[in-house]
């Protein structure tokens, strides 16, 4: 199948399948004219490399694991280098998620303040 069918198929954009070409993650097989020809196993890595990446990982994680991943679950073959890629992905992701809950923490309490002080509301100059 050309790219446009895998595409559709997939959900990821033409422009994405060729990124991931380019990145080593998939390999389709070239007809003489030149054009990427994709069959049932590049759609199989095009969906797990999908989920991968709709799960947040990032090219660099999902290159290591890739090639390790048993079927669509995805269940991945234990090695060292699974193990050590999805532990830092993990930590990545807390800290991520640490910074947001404080910025959350802040944007809250100046809405708290914003709602709460009414004095602003009767002041003729404000811009607010």
């Amino acid at each position: 199948m050309r790219i446009g069918e895998l595409a559709r198929r997939t959900g990821i954009s033409e422009r994405m399948l060729r990124y991931y070409e380019q990145e080593g993650l998939l390999q389709p097989a070239r007809a003489q004219s030149g054009y990427r020809n994709y069959g049932d196993a590049e759609m199989l890595v095009a969906q797990r490399i999908r989920l991968l990446n709709d799960s947040g990982l990032k090219i660099e994680t999902i290159r290591i694991l890739l090639p390790c991943i048993q079927d669509n679950q995805p269940r991945f073959e234990p090695c060292k280098e699974v193990r050590a890629a999805l532990r830092q992905a993990v930590d990545k992701m807390d800290t991520k998620l640490h910074d947001l809950s404080k910025s959350r923490q802040i944007i809250a309490r100046f809405l708290n303040d914003v709602e709460t002080d009414s004095s602003h509301l009767n002041m003729p100059n404000s811009n607010c």
